[in-house]
C-alpha cells in the first residue's frame, strides 16, 4: 500500500484485540515520532508509553476515553513549553501524527484522545512543570473495521490565494 493509501485508509480504532504490540513494532512507531520535523530541530517532545493496567484504568475515567483500558498501549505526548513556547505543541502534534500513520502502516490501530484533565494526567505521570500534555493516543491491533465516514468535499474546504 502506498503512503497516501495508508493515510486515506486510516480510521480511529476504539476496540482492540487482546494482543501485545511486539517491542520491535513499538520501536518503529516511536522512531517515526522521533524523526518528525520540528522548528529549529528543537524536538520539544517527550513520549510516555503507558502499559500499566492501573495507570490505564485511571486515564480511562472520562466519558469518551473508556477504550484506553482495552488498548495494549497508550502514548502520552508532552510538549516542552520552555524550549519553544510558540511551536512546541505543534511540533509534538506532528510527531504524534507520524506515530499514528506509521502504526497504521504496520497494522496497528490508534485513536487520538482529547478527553483528559491535564492537571490530573500530569500529576499521575509525574510530568514536570513547563511541560504540556498535548494528547493521549491509544494503540493496538484493531478488533473493529470502521467504514469510511463522509468528509467535506475539497471545494468546501480549499480556496486559492484568498479565503
Amino acid at each position: 500500500m502506498s503512503l497516501v493509501d495508508v493515510i486515506l485508509s486510516r480510521r480511529s480504532i476504539r476496540k482492540y484485540e487482546r494482543k501485545d504490540i511486539p517491542q520491535d513494532i513499538l520501536n518503529k512507531i516511536l522512531e517515526a515520532g522521533r524523526q518528525a520535523p520540528s522548528a529549529r530541530n528543537i524536538q520539544p517532545w517527550h513520549f510516555i508509553v503507558i502499559t500499566d493496567e492501573k495507570i490505564k484504568e485511571k486515564l480511562s475515567q472520562g466519558r469518551y476515553n473508556w477504550f484506553i483500558r482495552e488498548a495494549p498501549i497508550t502514548i502520552v505526548g508532552c510538549a516542552d513549553l520552555n524550549s519553544s513556547r510558540k511551536w512546541a505543541v505543534i511540533d509534538t502534534t506532528i510527531a504524534l501524527q507520524n506515530m499514528v500513520i506509521a502504526a497504521w502502516a504496520l497494522g496497528i490501530g490508534s485513536c487520538w484522545i482529547g478527553d483528559f484533565v491535564e492537571d490530573e494526567v500530569k500529576k499521575l505521570l509525574n510530568v514536570p512543570n513547563g511541560w504540556k500534555v498535548v494528547a493521549l493516543i491509544s494503540f493496538g491491533y484493531p478488533a473493529e473495521h470502521p467504514t469510511t465516514r463522509e468528509k467535506k468535499t475539497l471545494e468546501e474546504i480549499v480556496s486559492f490565494n484568498r479565503f
